[in-house]
């Protein structure tokens, strides 16, 4: 049968996993931590895991490669280059590795996103020989940008930057239009420069599409490294952890917490994460929590929120939305929570006092009160927060608004005005989270619940950009 390549997507982190098959044994390309998702797909198609290949040390989360090598007795392709704690097989540009009679794969360096990057381009057999069916690009040639280049230091951007330009041109110089471009980065992840612009691709179409087959080297250079945002703080062990050798992952139940062991979780400064839907969290919550929804990167922010080991409790309706808290947290190598609880939330107080609402708004109310006719049951706004990342901000904000990042808000309180805080972010999602801060730190806040490009229309006014 043809080779047929699946993905297996994390949506939380922004990256994909890839298994291509004959339809007897298969390639695992970048896997997360959590392999059973991949066993599972393996064994659904009938077919064999023999060889799990990365395409670069991983900076975003935690690779499950070495575990699905160990267990599926596959090879691990792994750079040469790289300086690791484990055996693999090691591979380099040039190398060609023969997966059965119908597939192979063949190595290319693609320097960029990291000193060491390979992509695998996917041959097929044909009746005089092989033909290129696709390339697995991890982190270098994306759907309409590239992989990041600044995650190994600011020191080395631009050097990799110019190395980014010429691996793409690379590969569209060494493969066919119509082969397939599989990347790992770029539906959310922050090691993407930009994000995906579309939900697949091809050689030909990136030839069309994509800034660094379209600039020249330095106007590439340029544009990318002025585009380029702050990441997540965790990124600093992710490096590390997939360097040494990452551990199997624990995907047991952790200990139930009772009323009165949340108040002390709380009073001792951990982590007390409310994953429920924030229009839950504002409607009821345990004073001292923070809102982290489950339907939202929940995983990304709190991994770039908190001081790394920070004990960690989690609070749900239900035990499958605590397990699959669980799973986003091994993915970036937080890999217990300390304990969690279930149920109706009026069960987590020690107290009836431990309750708090969290008031929300929208734009039309923001412009509202702007106007001096803030809506009944809603505090005047004396300070408007944007919690949004900086790249954000500059394309357009609300004038007068004060801006702190969310993940910069933690070591900024001080640095917010007095009185009550009205929040917002792109969605409504980051600037509850803000808010729950903020309310913790005794801070007055109401969180606009809103789409951002919502704003304008409803009358509230916009800073000039001019």
């Amino acid at each position: 049968m043809a080779v047929e390549v699946s993905v297996i997507a994390t949506s939380s982190l922004g990256d994909r996993s890839y298994l291509a098959s004959d339809g007897q044994v298969a390639i695992v390309v970048d896997p997360q931590r959590d392999i059973d998702r991949v066993l599972y797909l393996a064994g659904e198609k009938g077919v064999r895991i023999t060889h799990v290949v990365e395409t670069h040390v991983h900076n975003d989360y935690v690779s499950g490669g070495l575990e699905l090598a160990r267990i599926t007795g596959a090879r691990y392709l792994v750079a040469a280059a790289d300086d690791v704690s484990f055996d693999r097989m090691p591979v380099s540009d040039g190398d060609q590795v023969g997966v059965s009679d119908s597939v192979r794969l063949r190595v290319v360096g693609t320097p960029g996103h990291t000193f060491h990057h390979l992509s695998y381009v996917l041959d097929e057999a044909t009746g005089g020989g092989w033909r290129a069916v696709g390339v697995f690009t991890g982190g270098s040639l994306l759907f309409g940008t590239t992989g990041r280049t600044d995650l190994l230091g600011e020191r080395h951007a631009q050097e990799l930057a110019h190395h980014q330009h010429a691996s793409a041109r690379r590969l569209a110089d060494l493969l066919p239009d119509g082969a397939q471009v599989w990347p790992t980065h770029g539906f959310g992840s922050f090691c993407s420069a930009s994000q995906a612009d579309a939900p697949d691709s091809t050689i030909g179409r990136e030839k069309a599409k994509n800034p660094v087959l379209r600039l020249a080297a330095e106007e590439f250079v340029t544009e990318t490294l002025a585009g380029l945002d702050a990441y997540p703080a965790y990124y600093a062990h992710m490096g590390v952890l997939n360097t040494a050798g990452p551990a199997p992952v624990d995907l047991t139940p952790v200990t139930r917490a009772n009323a009165a062991e949340l108040r002390e979780r709380i009073a001792a400064g951990q982590w007390v994460v409310d994953l429920r839907h924030r229009k839950a969290y504002a409607t009821s919550h345990l004073a001292g929590t923070v809102s982290l929804g489950l339907d939202g990167p929940m995983s990304t922010w709190l991994g770039w929120l908190i001081d790394w080991g920070t004990p960690i409790t989690l609070l749900a309706d239900t035990p499958e939305q605590v397990a699959d808290a669980q799973r986003e947290l091994v993915r970036i190598g937080i890999d217990r929570p300390a304990a969690h609880a279930t149920g109706e939330v009026n069960r987590w107080a020690a107290e009836p006092g431990q309750l708090r609402e969290l008031p929300m708004a929208d734009f039309p109310a923001l412009a509202a009160a702007q106007a001096g006719n803030t809506p009944a049951g809603l505090p005047d706004p004396d300070v408007i927060l944007d919690v949004r990342m900086t790249n954000e901000w500059t394309a357009g904000h609300i004038a007068g608004a004060v801006h702190i990042p969310l993940p910069d808000l933690p070591t900024r309180l001080t640095d917010l005005p007095a009185g009550t805080v009205w929040v917002h972010c792109g969605s409504g999602y980051r600037a509850t989270a803000a808010a729950s801060l903020l309310a913790n730190t005794g801070r007055t806040a109401v969180v606009i619940n809103d789409k951002f490009d919502r704003a304008q229309p409803a009358g509230v006014a916009m800073a000039d950009q001019g």
